[in-house]
């Protein structure tokens, strides 16, 4: 709550907040929401207005919704807020919607001339805002250009227009606000000829009078047209001037010094034409500007004028406009407001109701301003113009006070309630609302709010008060009202019902109620009412109702009501019945009176059941309540049943109904057969036969035994049975059946009801036998050295004793029968004499052959063996041709049996043993070239021959690859393939190798082998066979001689082979559906490989003929459908056998044939009746019909049997149907027949498609037979001694009526005792006397024909006078539930008999609404009380009446019924009740599904980088729904299926498919899906592989830092597609020219893929490098190369000057001064320290601030006896400058560097070396040194260093391990990394001799070192700081150059060799991750020692040490 606020301060104003938006656009359909900002004293009130209409009433919200915006919306919205004091108005919005139309529909058509311009407007076009167009000309988008533009308007112009310009033009409009665009309709532009080639200069699109608002941009449009275009020039002008060229000319902010006229002129810039003119006029308008407003307030006096200023200026001049709250004085038209052009407003004689918010609006085209002020008048104090008045209100209501008080000015109004503010203009408390009127309103009221409420009314007059009184009661209300109650039948009721009130007023208690009734108390006090509680004891059904309690009061009124419901169990079910269904002999039918349902709807009835007097169980548990009759089905037959029902509802069950009678079903044949029946061949002679019984259910009776029938399967022979009448045996043994002979078997079993259905037919043959007899008239000859071939019958059919499985052709060497040859030929039925191969067998050998016939159970005897032996041949070419100790005059040849040598003028041959295998030629010309060819020699001839060439005294070599390929003489098939030899390698070409990549959908394939020719050295050019036409091919080739095989050619250029026609045909011709006169077919297609030609040329075509031969051939082609699998041949017979094959073709031609598929197609209905159909009575109720079968033409399918129609002769209804299955069976007997009756007969045949047509109808009668009884049977005199009975015909005569006998005796006699009288046949009556008064008799009548005696009528009768007509039936009712759409179920109750017993009733039935009263029924028996009324129409009213007949004759007739509507029912087709019945079946061939399985046991599996494997098994086959066509593999990377998925499709019976051109070492993911004919199956679940690795692409960039004049650091970044896992990487580098004679190349390997630098340092200063970095997986990758000069680049600092270096006890200070600067500022300086033991610079201080002259080193970071160098580098941001002159400073000499130490070590060493040359010469390896000195030179030296991830390696061994502290770790309080240990590095040379400089290394040394065990932890920067390295002799032997050099071996004297050459070095370092560094160093003699260390060579990997073992370094051995 406020209450600050004086109660004398006046009310604010509504004043504006904010500035309007101008313009806003909106979506169309968008939700809107409108804002109002202002200010100013509560309450105020807000109002919209649109389009200067009111939209909205004044209302307390600020914000205005608009849901759904909508076009017609768009306009100026301006809002108005009011309070007391005043109203204002908000400055206008204009509110657009943004939206687009769509085009006319409209073709437009324009025709111009060439060479004018084509102006095409866009048709008209709803839109905002304007949209942004795209022309487009015959669907190709328009790009504007010299002679198309596109105007302001959207026009397409075309200028000097062309034929080629004339097409369909369509432009395409998009709103740029919705995004959504639309396409025009067609215009179409065509040309005319051209008038002249010239066309002058012509405006043909002026510019337009144009007006614009300052600041915003301008254009002008000016489109001129000429010919030649290219000429035209377009310019505008003003006032004389030229401003600009152009088309368009704009202004981007004009003003209004802007405004005039502009000129557009065109003219030709190589003509004489006169230009021409256009002009436009341009307007800029200002919004209007406020040049003099009023102030915010303005006091007047009374009767004072006042003048309020506004005045405004804009182009043109504003129009000004005034309101007083927000009404314009227009309006208001007082005459005391004058409005003044010069000045503004002025109020004359101001009075106090002129007081309020005066504002102007100032307005003109470019806009609109405002401003406002609030006019006070003073001078009058304020008084209440309404007096108030206390106010007495109820709680939760309203209270409003008055308080309307006048002043000047306008008094300010507040509320109190004692000291609190409760409303004001500046105080808002909730529930309490301050009214325009100054009223205070509360709502809702609480009773807190009682007391009194003070206005105060107050301005700068003076301030009045006035108070009022607030009375607050509570409302009355019932507190606990009653709810509704469910009670249960005796229990009590208690509804409460209590009210609560304010005590100051006085209410009418609690009134109770009930159905509008007031409620009273009882006496018995059973219904009682006590504080307010209503209390109703010993509920029943009565007490059910509504119950309202009210109360009334004079603070409000209340009544509430409840229902009381009184439930109780429901009654028992009356009248249960149960009785066998005659229409389901395993159903009985339950029927029950409905019970009273307790007051509670039934919720179900619960029926069981006891069968056999077993317990009763629940058999239905929810049976619908509604019904009263169900079937009880499923029982079981021969078994007892009783029935019992009780109903449920809410409360629980009721009582069970009586219990039915027992009913026993009927005992019936078993209804399925026994099952799981298994046959199986005993012998060859038996079959056993097992089963189970059928299931017990199903049994329908006790089990007697079976019956099992057999006959042979495929024969229609008669069955031959066996019954097994023990039902326990479930087995039978057939004996004495034929051997290898299939039998059909059956089984049922049978009951005392009659045998069941048998089983399905179970076939089985008995068991074969082995031949008996072998092969007849075996002849055995060898046809070639390799072959032999048998000939032979098969044996004689009886002795084969099965199926004859083949035969085997046996074949063993004469010496080796155990060496066995088996050769299986499959038996050709067709041919009589059989022939076979055996191949492959060992040439010019002896062998034995028989044969035998074989068949399952095993091999028949042999033939007699035969002896024979394969022909000689010749051999084949000699292997392992080589050539050894080439001489001058003499070489080795090495071969096989024959040997033959050419030399260039003359030939000899030598023949040679068998037995030699190699020769020696002498006498032979030095260096001389011959030709020799071997070849092996047999009877039969020369072998093949094995040639080469030698050049006497030169080895042969490698022979070089060929080159320049060309492919000529392209054919489908082949290719011409030419090339140049390659060298020949001294030697003749053996062999040419060609290979084949074939490029498939723009990949390329692998590699293979093509084509292989030998023996033609002299070969240019192969003829390639076999390749695949219409293929891409490109091919390389190798050259082999006895050395080996030459290196691939350069792969020639891509070629295609010619079409060719197709060589195979589609696979899988296979049958999808028949139909009656169709097939379907499928196929698998060719794949796009075999189609030899253009996909769009491939087709196929089937052939299809009769399999009898009956009709002529037919082809079917399928055009331009390579990928198209399935076809369908129409016009075919039905039911006929058909023979189909397929084949390929294209343009080319035709490929070959398919293997024929057999179809049948689908049978169909026959086309004729059965004939000679003849028909026979031979009893009154059976008739015998005979028939012949249809003609064989006329089947058109399998007949599976007849049906008989008969119908008596004139019935209406349809005839009757019984069916006669088989197509042999040809008579019926027709039984149950009318009695006397003619019956038209007739026959059809069906298959299983229908029904064939009718046979010609017969008319037959039944024969006679006895009658049936006479009818209506009545006594209508009655005598007391006599009796006259009267009747009618019987209705069923049967026969010719001859004659009547009544009969007749006292009901109380004998019943044997009959008088019996005969009367004629046309009698109808006759009266019998002599009987005796008042007693009662029995009559009975029957009728005869010529049969005999019929069926009688009995009745009863009562010889009195006493009788008289009986009442007509009563009650007449037809219950609802029993009417149906065509009867319905009378019901009724019988009337009195009148003393007379009554012999039937008679029903009339009227149909409504105007049919007369007709006789239905005249005779139904007078002992029911329903009838099912039938015959009548659906859908149709009717009412109904009764009457009764006794033997005085018919009562009165019964009153109507009510009038009853049938049901409706269906039509002929359909109707709202439902479907009419069906049509007569049509067989329909229904498609496939799409299977429902995916493919099974997927698996997928890498084959390389590039192609992963996928199997699978097919889905089983129930989920196929159909002939599965093939599968679909989607394939993609695993997380990028949606930018890399892929599918290959796989047709069957493909299982398997390589994906290829996968990336490598990448998992993808595998889904197949099967697909068949109807679509595609569910995909599988993800299957996943990753491809294998393969080399990775190369590093993704090379950079160099830190370059000086002696090191580098080497960065590279990761390849972009590493392909595998990173191993590490390879850094390559040498100089790009010979350094010092000297080319040498050094290989660093990387392992690891973290770390991508490399510290480099041993280049030579100003050289120029070439690096190169590989990175490595399974393999290198390709390389990343760059080049670099060691030397400080361009920019760089110069070295600094004077170093020197001071030194004291515990420090050496290192002093330079600046030296040259460089490009740019030194940033800082880095300090390089060389120790004497490692010979390298390095980093010592890393990087000195740039004001720095000096440093100092603690002597600590030195190492004792270490002699060091030092300098100063400069850096800037170009680099590293040149080095300073190195100064030196030295530690103390250690004792093993005295000249007496060196001294004894040089003596001890110089023994040593004696010693070990001593022993040299003793054991001298000569071969070693002649093999080294074989050969050439090596021209290369090789290093090689191989460091692991993230180590460090420098070219140094020393005896350090990586734990040795080392103080060169610590550098500027950084952690170096540490050396290697040797262990950790391997050093080899890749040739066992390598000449450094000239001088051969003869021996060579291996170091291995035990890798050091180190783990991280160890490197600590504590341990290096710490801890010292130890330093020995040893140490420094192993460290200081000077003494490697000495110890290194001298080479021998060799002729030196001054060609430069280079070498490469190789390292393994394993350190601590940091950085690396690779450290080289060039001796002077050339030979390369790494730093530190001798040089070595590997001798034979053979003699290495094994790993892990110590060698000492070469010297150090021998020092030691």
């Amino acid at each position: 709550y406020i209450n600050v606020l004086s109660s004398k301060k006046s009310e604010v104003a509504p004043y504006l907040r904010g500035a309007g938006l101008g313009q806003q656009v909106v979506l169309e359909g968008n939700r809107l929401v409108l804002t109002c900002l202002a200010g100013g004293s509560w309450p105020l009130q807000y109002r919209w207005t649109l389009n200067n209409s009111n939209i909205t009433d004044w209302t307390p919200q600020y914000r205005s919704v608009i849901t759904d915006w909508l076009r017609t919306n768009a306009g100026l919205y301006q809002c108005m807020v009011r309070n007391r004091m005043g109203a204002v108005i908000h400055r206008s919005t204009e509110m657009q919607v943004a939206f687009i139309g769509n085009f006319s529909a409209e073709e437009q058509r324009k025709t111009v001339t060439q060479g004018r311009a084509a102006i095409i407007s866009q048709p008209p076009l709803a839109s905002f805002p304007r949209p942004l167009v795209t022309w487009y000309k015959d669907g190709h988008k328009i790009i504007p250009n010299n002679q198309i533009t596109i105007t302001l308007d959207n026009q397409l112009v075309v200028l000097a227009t062309t034929a080629a310009d004339a097409g369909r033009y369509h432009v395409e409009a998009v709103n740029e606000m919705t995004g959504e665009n639309v396409t025009s309709p067609v215009l179409n532009e065509n040309m005319r000829d051209p008038e002249s080639e010239l066309v002058a200069p012509a405006i043909v699109i002026g510019p337009k009078d144009t007006t614009v608002v300052a600041g915003s941009e301008a254009t002008l449009e000016c489109i001129a047209n000429a010919r030649p275009i290219d000429s035209l020039v377009v310019s505008w002008k003003r006032d004389g001037r030229h401003l600009a060229s152009g088309r368009r000319l704009t202004l981007p902010a004009p003003t209004s010094l802007d405004t005039g006229l502009y000129v557009c002129e065109a003219l030709l810039s190589n003509s004489t034409a006169k230009p021409v003119e256009a002009r436009a006029h341009l307007t800029v308008t200002e919004p209007p500007s406020l040049t003099a407003k009023p102030k915010r307030k303005i006091h007047a006096d009374l009767d004072r004028n006042v003048d309020i200023p506004c005045l405004a200026t804009g182009v043109p001049q504003p129009r000004i406009e005034w309101y007083k709250d927000a009404v314009p004085l227009s309006i208001l038209a007082n005459p005391r407001y004058k409005v003044s052009a010069g000045t503004g407003l002025t109020v004359r004689r101001v009075q106090p109701g002129d007081g309020g918010i005066f504002q102007c609006f100032a307005r003109n085209a470019a806009g609109e301003t405002q401003a406002h002020t609030q006019l006070l008048v003073s001078s009058v104090a304020p008084t209440f113009t309404f007096p108030q008045s206390d106010q007495t209100v109820t709680d939760g209501t309203t209270a409003l006070f008055m308080c309307q008080a006048s002043g000047a000015p306008k008094p300010a109004i507040t509320w109190r309630k004692g000291s609190q503010i409760l409303a004001s203009g500046s105080v808002q408390v909730p529930r309490f609302t301050l009214l325009q009127s100054g009223g205070l309103q509360i709502q809702p009221i609480s009773l807190q709010d009682t007391g009194e409420y003070t206005c105060i009314a107050s301005n700068s007059e003076g301030t009045i008060n006035a108070t009022s009184m607030l009375t607050v009661w509570s409302r009355t209300v019932i507190s606990v009202p009653p709810t509704d109650q469910r009670v249960i039948k005796g229990t009590t009721a208690i509804l409460d019902c209590n009210a609560t009130h304010d005590p100051r007023v006085n209410i009418r208690y609690l009134i109770w109620n009930r159905g509008g009734l007031p409620l009273r108390p009882t006496s018995g006090g059973r219904v009682s009412m006590r504080q307010g509680s209503l209390t109703i004891g010993q509920t029943w059904s009565g007490d059910i109702g509504d119950y309202t309690c009210t109360v009334t009061s004079q603070a409000g009124n209340d009544s509430r009501s409840a229902r009381l419901e009184v439930i109780e169990l429901p009654h028992s079910p009356r009248s249960l019945t149960a009785r066998l269904n005659d229409s389901d002999s395993r159903s009985v039918l339950l029927s029950w009176l409905r019970p009273f349902d307790g007051n509670s709807p039934l919720l179900h009835y619960l029926l069981e059941l006891s069968e056999n007097n077993s317990p009763w169980k629940v058999y239905l548990s929810e049976v619908d309540p509604v019904v009263t009759e169900v079937s009880v089905g499923g029982l079981t037959p021969a078994r007892t049943y009783q029935f019992r029902l009780c109903a449920v509802n809410q409360v629980g069950r009721g009582q069970y109904s009586a219990e039915t009678q027992r009913l026993m079903l009927r005992e019936e044949a078993p209804s399925a057969p026994p099952k799981n029946i298994v046959a199986s061949g005993r012998t060859n002679q038996s079959i056993m036969v097992q089963w189970q019984p059928p299931p017990e259910p199903q049994l329908n009776g006790v089990l007697r035994g079976y019956v099992l029938r057999y006959r042979l399967a495929g024969l229609p022979g008669d069955y031959q049975e066996k019954n097994i009448s023990s039902p326990e045996t479930n087995y039978c043994l057939l004996k004495d059946l034929i051997i290898w002979t299939q039998y059909q078997i059956q089984v049922a079993a049978f009951t005392g009801a009659g045998l069941g259905v048998y089983s399905s037919p179970v076939t089985e043959y008995t068991l074969q036998g082995v031949p008996t007899a072998p092969p007849q008239e075996v002849e055995v000859l060898a046809i070639n050295s390799t072959t032999i071939r048998f000939t032979w019958n098969p044996p004689p059919q009886q002795f084969i004793n099965g199926i004859n499985q083949g035969y085997k052709l046996l074949v063993w060497p004469e010496q080796s029968p155990e060496e066995n040859i088996v050769v299986t030929i499959t038996p050709d039925y067709p041919s009589s004499r059989h022939t076979g191969l055996v191949s492959g067998l060992k040439k010019f050998t002896w062998y034995f052959g028989s044969t035998l016939c074989f068949t399952t159970p095993g091999d028949g005897p042999r033939s007699l063996p035969t002896l024979l032996q394969t022909h000689e041949d010749t051999p084949g070419p000699v292997r392992f041709l080589s050539f050894t100790e080439i001489l001058d005059t003499s070489l080795r040849i090495s071969w096989s049996i024959y040997i033959k040598y050419k030399i260039s003028k003359h030939r000899e041959e030598r023949s040679l043993s068998n037995s030699t295998l190699q020769y020696q030629l002498t006498g032979l010309t030095s260096t001389t070239v011959y030709a020799l060819q071997v070849a092996a020699l047999t009877a039969a001839g020369r072998g093949v021959v094995t040639s080469s060439t030698i050049s006497t005294g030169v080895p042969p070599e490698l022979p070089g690859a060929p080159s320049n390929l060309v492919i000529s003489n392209i054919s489908p098939r082949t290719a011409t393939l030419r090339f140049r030899p390659g060298p020949d390698g001294k030697t003749a070409i053996s062999r040419w190798i060609v290979e084949g990549q074939v490029r498939l959908d723009g990949k390329d394939e692998d590699w293979r082998v093509v084509y292989q020719k030998e023996n033609q050295p002299d070969a240019d050019a192969l003829e390639i066979p076999d390749l695949t036409p219409f293929t891409q091919y490109r091919f390389r080739m190798r050259q082999v001689n006895i050395v080996g095989f030459s290196a691939m050619s350069a792969p020639s250029r891509i070629i295609q082979t010619l079409q060719a026609a197709p060589d195979t045909h589609p696979s899988n011709l296979t049958l999808l559906s028949a139909t009656q006169t169709s097939l379907r077919f499928n196929w698998k297609p060719l794949p796009e490989s075999e189609y030899n030609s253009s996909p769009e040329t491939v087709g196929y075509r089937l052939r299809v003929w009769r399999t009898d031969g009956q009709g002529e051939d037919r082809t079917e082609d399928v055009e331009r459908a390579a990928g198209t699998n399935e076809t369908t041949i129409e016009s075919l017979n039905p039911w006929t056998q058909y023979q189909v094959q397929i084949q390929a073709y294209n343009s080319i031609g035709p490929g070959p044939w398919s293997n024929t598929v057999a179809a049948l197609t689908a049978e169909s209905v026959p086309s004729g009746s059965p004939v000679n159909v003849t028909a026979e009575a031979v009893s009154s109720t059976r008739i015998l019909l005979k028939w012949s079968a249809l003609p064989q033409a006329q089947k058109n399918g399998a007949i599976l049997g007849y049906k008989v129609l008969y119908s008596e002769k004139d019935s209406e209804g349809p005839p009757s149907v019984q069916m006669v299955e088989g197509e042999g069976s040809v008579t019926l007997l027709l039984g149950i027949l009318q009695k006397y009756t003619v019956y038209v007969l007739q026959v059809l045949a069906y298959t299983r498609i229908g029904d064939g047509p009718l046979s010609n109808p017969i008319l037959l009668r039944t024969k006679e037979d006895v009658p049936g009884p006479p009818v209506r049977m009545v006594f209508p005199e009655v005598r007391l001694s006599s009796v006259r009975v009267v009747w009618q015909p019987p209705t069923n005569p049967n026969g010719i009526l001859l004659g009547y006998q009544i009969s007749y005796r006292l009901d109380s006699r004998d019943p044997q005792r009959w008088t019996t009288v005969e009367v004629g046949s046309n009698a109808r009556q006759f009266t019998v006397t002599g009987l005796s008064p008042e007693h009662a008799y029995v009559f009975r009548l029957t009728a005869r024909t010529a049969v005999g005696w019929g069926e009688e009528q009995e009745a009863l009768v009562v010889t009195t006078e006493r009788r008289e007509r009986p009442q007509p039936p009563r009650k007449l009712a037809v219950p609802q539930d029993g009417v149906e759409s065509r009867h319905l179920r009378l019901h009724w109750v019988t009337g009195g008999t009148g003393s007379s017993p009554l012999r039937y009733f008679t029903l009339q039935v009227k149909e409504l609404p105007s049919g007369d009263w007709n006789t239905h029924t005249a005779d139904i028996p007078h002992n029911v009380t329903t009838w099912t009324i039938d015959r009548l129409k659906p859908f149709t009213s009717y009412k109904f009446r009764m009457l009764a007949t006794n033997d005085v004759g018919d009562s009165v007739l019964s009153k109507e019924t009510e009038a009853v509507t049938t049901l409706q029912d269906v039509p002929n087709d359909y109707n709202i009740i439902g479907e009419s019945p069906p049509s007569t079946p049509v067989e329909v061939s229904v498609g496939e599904a799409a299977p429902s399985v995916a493919p099974q046991s997927i698996r997928v599996s890498a084959v390389s980088s590039s192609i992963l494997e996928v199997t699978w098994d097919t889905p089983p086959l129930e989920t196929q729904n159909g002939l599965i066509q093939g599968y679909k593999i989607h394939y993609w990377e695993r997380d990028k299926q949606n930018q890399s998925e892929k599918v290959k499709v796989i047709f069957v019976p493909d299982t398997r498919v390589h994906l290829t051109n996968l990336t490598s070492y990448t998992p993808y993911l595998v889904t197949l899906t099967a697909f068949n004919m109807a679509g595609d199956g569910p995909p599988s679940d993800p299957r996943g592989s990753r491809t294998l690795q393969s080399a990775p692409s190369q590093p993704s960039y090379l950079s160099f830092s830190e370059v000086t004049g002696g090191s580098v650091n080497v960065s590279w970044g990761a390849p972009l597609t590493p392909n595998g896992q990173l191993e590490g990487y390879r850094i390559i580098y040498q100089p790009t020219a010979p350094v010092q004679g000297v080319s040498k190349v050094v290989t660093v390997d990387v392992r690891g893929s973290w770390q991508r630098w490399l510290k480099v340092r041993d280049l030579v200063k100003g050289a120029t490098y070439t690096f190169s970095a590989q990175a490595l997986t399974v393999s290198y990758g390709p390389p990343i190369q760059a080049n670099i000069s060691a030397q400080p680049v361009q920019g760089a600092p110069g070295s600094p000057m004077e170093m020197s270096i001071t030194k004291t006890s515990s420090a050496l200070t290192i002093h330079w001064t600046e030296g040259e600067i460089g490009a740019a500022p030194v940033t800082g300086y880095v300090i390089e320290a060389r120790p004497s033991d490692e010979g390298v610079w390095d980093s010592f201080i890393r990087l000195l601030p740039p004001s720095s002259r000096s440093v100092s080193v603690p002597l600590e970071r030195l190492r004792s006896g270490i002699s060091y160098e030092f300098r100063v580098i400069a850096v800037n941001r170009y680099g590293y400058g040149q080095p300073s002159t190195p100064t030196t400073a030295l530690a103390e000499r250690p004792f093993y560097e005295e000249w007496w130490f060196l001294l004894v070590m040089a003596l001890v060493g110089l023994i040593l070396i004696l010693v070990l040359v001593f022993t040299l010469l003793l054991h001298g390896h000569s071969s070693k040194y002649k093999a080294c000195g074989t050969g050439k030179h090596m021209s290369t030296a090789e290093e090689s260093v191989t460091l692991d991830n993230g180590g460090f390696t420098a070219l140094e061994l020393n005896s350090r391990t990586l734990n040795t502290k080392n103080s060169f770790l610590k550098k500027n309080g950084t952690r170096s990394p540490p050396r290697p240990s040797p262990g950790g590095l391997h050093y080899s040379d890749e040739d066992i001799c390598n000449n450094y400089n000239g001088a051969v290394l003869t021996e060579s040394t291996t170091l291995t070192e035990k890798p050091t065990e180190l783990s991280e932890s160890e490197l600590t920067d504590s341990d290096y700081e710490d801890e010292q390295p130890k330093h020995s002799f040893v140490n420094h032997y192993m460290s200081d150059p000077t003494y490697y050099n000495s110890w290194k071996r001298q080479p021998k004297s060799l002729k030196p060799i001054s060609t430069p050459f280079g070498y490469e070095e190789c390292a393994t370092a394993e350190t601590e991750p940091y950085y690396q560094t690779v450290v080289t160093q060039h001796s002077t003699g050339g030979a390369y020692t790494p730093t530190g260390q001798p040089a070595h060579t590997h001798v034979n990997p053979n003699t290495n040490p094994p790993p892990g073992s110590r060698t000492p370094v070469t010297g150090f051995s021998s020092f030691v």
